[in-house]
C-alpha cells in the first residue's frame, strides 16, 4: 500500500500538536485514512503541513496512544484499524431489521446513551476534541441548506462521541446516527430547527470546556427533547 495524502492544516491554533492531532484524527474518522494507510515520513509529513518535527512527534505520540496509529520499525507509521469487539458490535448492529428501527424506539435509545456520551465527553474530551467540535461549530449556520446543515450535525455527535474515548460508544453512536438520518432531516428543514441545532451543540461544547459533566448530560437531554419536538411539529405541519 502506497504512501496516503494528508493535507495541509486549515488554521493556526495555541497548540500545533492538538490542532495536527484533530485533523489527523478526523481525517481517520471519516475515512479519508484508513487501517493500513501509511503515513509519509517524519520529515515529509512536517514539511507538507508547515510544522515542526517536534510538534509532530508529540501529535503523533497522542494518536498512538488512543490506538489509532502504529509506528513500525521499518514501515514507518500505519494506521490501525478499529479494535475486533468494536467491528463485533458494528455486525451485530448491523443485523438489526427495520422493524427495530422505528423512530420510537431509536429516539428512546439516544436519550439513554448520549446523555451518558456527553458525560464522559465532559471528563476526558483532550484539547484537540474541542478543536475538532469548534471546527465543526465554526461551519455551522442557519441560513446553510438542510443537507449540509445535517451533515454538520451527525459530524458534531460523532465527535462528541469519540471525546468520550471509549470505542463501543463511538461504534453504537455511529449506527444510530445512520438509523436517524433520515428522520433528522426534519430537523434541519426548517431555519428555526438549524438555529435550535447550533444552539444545542453549544450549549454541550461549552459544558465540556468547563469540565461540567452533570451540565453536558443536561445540555443533551434538552437538545434531544428540542429535537423530538421540531420533528413533530415539522411532521405535523405536513
Amino acid at each position: 500500500m502506497g504512501v496516503a495524502k494528508v493535507p495541509p492544516l486549515r488554521t493556526r491554533v495555541r497548540s500545533v500538536s492538538d490542532a495536527l492531532v484533530a485533523h489527523l484524527e478526523q481525517m481517520i474518522a471519516l475515512g479519508e485514512l484508513g487501517p493500513g494507510d501509511r503515513l509519509p515520513s517524519e520529515r515529509e509529513l512536517a514539511e507538507s503541513l508547515s510544522v515542526s518535527r517536534t510538534s509532530l512527534r508529540e501529535a503523533l505520540h497522542k494518536l498512538e496512544d488512543k490506538h489509532l496509529i502504529e509506528r513500525r520499525q521499518g514501515r514507518g507509521t500505519v494506521v490501525l484499524a478499529p479494535p475486533a469487539q468494536v467491528n463485533e458490535l458494528y455486525a451485530r448492529l448491523a443485523e438489526l431489521g427495520e422493524t427495530d428501527r422505528e423512530l420510537a424506539n431509536v429516539a428512546e435509545l439516544r436519550t439513554v446513551i448520549e446523555p451518558k456520551i456527553a458525560e464522559f465527553a465532559a471528563l476526558r474530551a483532550t484539547s484537540a476534541d474541542l478543536l475538532q467540535m469548534d471546527d465543526i461549530l465554526h461551519a455551522t449556520d442557519e441560513n446553510l441548506l438542510g443537507a449540509k446543515s445535517l451533515e454538520l450535525d451527525i459530524q458534531f455527535h460523532l465527535t462528541l462521541a469519540r471525546a468520550s474515548h471509549n470505542p463501543l460508544l463511538t461504534a453504537l453512536s455511529t449506527m444510530v446516527s445512520s438509523w436517524t438520518t433520515p428522520v433528522r432531516k426534519d430537523s434541519h428543514s426548517t431555519r428555526e430547527g438549524r438555529r435550535s441545532s447550533l444552539a444545542g451543540h453549544r450549549a454541550i461544547r461549552d459544558a465540556l470546556e468547563a469540565r461540567d459533566p452533570a451540565a453536558a448530560a443536561g445540555a443533551m437531554i434538552l437538545h434531544l427533547a428540542d429535537v423530538d419536538q421540531l420533528i413533530r411539529r415539522t411532521r405535523h405541519q405536513a
